[in-house]
């Protein structure tokens, strides 16, 4: 061990034109956090892997990458372990079939209020930027996201 923490994170993007872009609200260590969906690197995976993994273990359908997106590239320190820097890797990604899952209408709205609470909702393009997400790679990658899909509808 090197003694130096990093924590590596996977994320995905997709975006569904009639909807907007996924997004997970949930409810960790007392806090409400609105984030990409997507987890944490388990040991001897690789980040696609990952990736496919935390979407099955989250939504229960399988998702396709397509293409990365975006690696940190800034320093960051973890909001839950402050001797802990944080790598996120975030990829676009798509259904491998169609989604047969509730979707919440509202921010945070729960089944139950508890410790990982979590529901997904889509976030209208015209809302996707900075101000969508509360952690900082996040807040990056929607504002990154947001003008991305501009280039995209001017190519």
């Amino acid at each position: 061990m090197s003694g130096y923490p990093f924590v590596v994170r996977v994320y995905g993007l997709y975006y569904d034109p009639s909807r907007g872009l996924l997004v997970s609200d949930e409810f960790i260590h007392g806090k409400y956090i609105t984030k990409l969906p997507g987890g944490g690197l388990e040991f001897g995976e690789g980040t696609l892997e990952c990736l496919e993994r935390e979407m099955m273990e989250e939504t229960g359908h399988r998702f396709e990458v397509e293409a990365h997106f975006y690696t940190t590239d800034f320093f960051v320190e973890s909001a839950f372990d402050k001797n802990a820097q944080v790598f996120s890797i975030y990829y676009l990604m798509k259904p491998a079939e169609e989604l047969k899952m509730s979707f919440a209408e509202k921010q945070f709205e729960f089944a139950e209020l508890k410790h990982e609470a979590q529901s997904f909702r889509f976030v209208k393009r015209e809302q996707i930027g900075e101000e969508t997400f509360t952690l900082p790679i996040d807040r990056k990658v929607g504002e990154m996201f947001a003008a991305w899909l501009n280039r995209q509808d001017q190519a």
